[in-house]
């Protein structure tokens, strides 16, 4: 069980390890400070599920619905467009006494933000119930595919909950409104680049 369970963990974190507007979300909270342990929770768990349904082989569903990641293409690409310009408006204006001092958002907008970033992204489903699920099949009895969800989900949870509060290792670099100006400026822009890439 011990190899299934490492692919596993191996093929989930290598999936999740790309800089993506739900990591840049998670990152910019954990620099704040602010809600870290729900958010990464939320994300994690989000995955957790996703992982499992694509384990158990319902990336038959995209399938069925040719059209559901055009969709989902078009519904993502207008949410990251909508915060790309949030966070350029917000580094225009350069007010961050808030997220300077630790705060942010209340929990639920903050959850909510953290769920679209999830649910609305295509390479999601592209990746958990497409190839997560792809790579569980080489495994034919139950315990070992078991095993390999598993470790898929381990890292979830790993890389989430990891980068949430790592990211407080960049604190001493955050204490300035320039600093949190060009995070801003710069997750702006790749969420503008993402949503580009959604629909060409």
């Amino acid at each position: 069980m011990i190899i299934p369970a490492l692919t596993g963990f191996a093929t989930g974190f290598s999936l999740i390890l790309a800089i993506g507007a739900q990591n840049a979300f998670v990152l910019r909270q954990g620099l704040a400070r602010a809600h870290v342990f729900w958010l990464c929770l939320l994300c994690a768990t989000s995955d957790a599920l996703l992982i499992t349904a694509g384990v158990l082989g319902f990336g038959a569903i995209v399938t069925l619905y040719p059209m559901l990641p055009q969709i989902m293409a078009w519904g993502g690409a207008a949410f990251l467009i909508v915060y790309g310009a949030m966070r350029l408006q917000a580094a225009w204006q350069g007010k961050y006494d808030m997220q300077i001092a630790g705060q942010s958002a209340g929990l639920w907008p903050t959850l909510a933000t953290g769920a679209a970033f999830t649910w609305l992204n295509p390479h999601v489903y592209l990746d958990t119930l497409g190839l997560v699920g792809a790579v569980s099949t080489q495994y034919l009895q139950t315990a070992p595919k078991a095993a390999f969800g598993a470790g898929a989900v381990i890292a979830s949870f790993v890389f989430f909950f990891g980068l949430g509060y790592g990211a407080r290792l960049l604190t001493p670099v955050m204490q300035s409104a320039r600093a949190w100006r060009v995070l801003d400026v710069l997750i702006g822009l790749v969420m503008w680049a993402l949503a580009i890439k959604l629909i060409s």
